[in-house]
């Protein structure tokens, strides 16, 4: 059976190039970038290389590249780094962060370190920008402001620009989320007003478990896994020498394709949209689906039938992958925090579909198909 894989904001792909980029280090090229002789050396300019890379495309100083595992640790440092090292004792977040926001927030805020506000959110699922410089100016404490560039459940973009300024204005440290952007959008790190940002390379067809975290250059932060001196002594740990090759080619290969791979995505995002509200009745889309909001990520809810309760599974069945909420909560079905937040129907199923350059019309029209029988 042909799988119809319409979860790339789950994961996506391994690009082929990518990893033919990955494969010397894989095989000959496996010296320690730590070790001195030529071995390890090759290995440390491969790193550093791609750093300049990643850096260049970005728009920022090399410096301020660090690679992770991935969004989770990138997050984790950052909002951490920002209470224990930075100052923050008040925390102002949303309800619809990605878990390794939320999570670690709830964890600084349960041990008394930092106290916790969250942001009101508009019907369409956007930020209250309003009420954020409300909460700004009458906070006592220096702030840490962490809200995501694009939901990964409801597509929605935040505008970065308009909340890193607030932030200047009233002295607070901004990290961004920016996993499900970094790869899919342009970013001029050197013009837009944020300490932190964060990305996953599987989220642009580069490998699984290597991430980037930035650190603008004004900001000085302790390490959060100590040990060896590596990543300029800000991340323990032999690197993952093959993933960060494959971030920096993943990224590089996104990046000189963005205008046509963005393109192609957005019109089955949008070919999928026009198809459902043809063929099924009583559909609706979750957050500002086809106004500010991610190309990629499409959030449908279908009227709550005995048929429809069982929508991913019997989608499954079907060889078809989408999801429900959240790729890393899917285990537990308690549905999802984000669509509770801003929508709380008991009579309606939310099921995440989200696209790639290798999807095509034709599997839309398969999808709906499976869909309308199901519905």
């Amino acid at each position: 059976m042909n799988r119809t894989y319409f979860d790339n904001a789950a994961t996506t792909s391994l690009d082929p190039a990518v990893l033919e980029a990955m494969m010397p280090y894989l095989t000959e090229k496996f010296g320690n970038p730590s070790s001195i002789y030529s071995y390890g050396r090759e290995s440390r300019l491969a790193i550093e290389n791609a750093r300049k890379s990643v850096a260049k495309i970005l728009n920022a100083h090399p410096a301020e590249i660090f690679f992770t595992s991935g969004g989770t640790e990138s997050s984790n440092t950052a909002i951490t780094a920002a209470v224990k090292n930075l100052g923050c004792r008040h925390i102002i977040s949303s309800r619809i962060e990605h878990h390794a926001t939320s999570h670690t927030i709830e964890y600084l805020h349960k041990k008394g370190e930092a106290a916790l506000s969250y942001v009101k959110l508009l019907p369409d699922g956007h930020i209250d920008l309003e009420d954020l410089e409300l909460l700004l100016k009458e906070s006592e404490d220096k702030c840490l402001v962490t809200l995501m560039h694009a939901n990964n459940e409801i597509g929605n973009l935040l505008n970065i620009n308009a909340v890193g300024e607030l932030c200047t204005k009233y002295n607070a440290i901004f990290h961004s989320d920016t996993v499900q952007t970094v790869g899919h959008y342009p970013f001029d790190l050197r013009k837009t007003p944020v300490h932190f940002i964060t990305g996953a390379s599987h989220k642009f067809h580069g490998p699984k478990g290597v991430g980037l975290l930035y650190i603008n250059e004004s900001v000085h932060i302790e390490p959060f896994i100590h040990g060896g001196s590596q990543e300029r002594n800000m991340r323990a740990g032999t690197e993952n020498l093959y993933g960060i090759v494959g971030f920096a080619k993943a990224l590089e290969i996104a990046t000189n394709n963005y205008e046509a791979d963005s393109k192609h995505v957005a019109s089955i995002k949008n070919y999928m949209g026009d198809q459902l509200k043809a063929h099924i009745k009583g559909v609706e889309f979750n957050g500002d689906a086809f106004g500010n909001s991610l190309y990629a990520v499409l959030n449908v809810s279908f009227p709550k039938t005995e048929k429809s309760e069982m929508i991913l599974f019997n989608l499954d069945i079907s060889g078809i992958c989408a999801s429900g909420g959240s790729a890393c909560t899917s285990g537990v079905d308690q549905g999802s925090h984000v669509i509770r937040a801003i929508k709380n129907n008991p009579n309606q199923v939310a099921v995440r579909f989200s696209f790639s350059k290798h999807n095509t019309k034709d599997e839309v029209d398969f999808v709906v198909d499976k869909l309308t029988g199901m519905i």
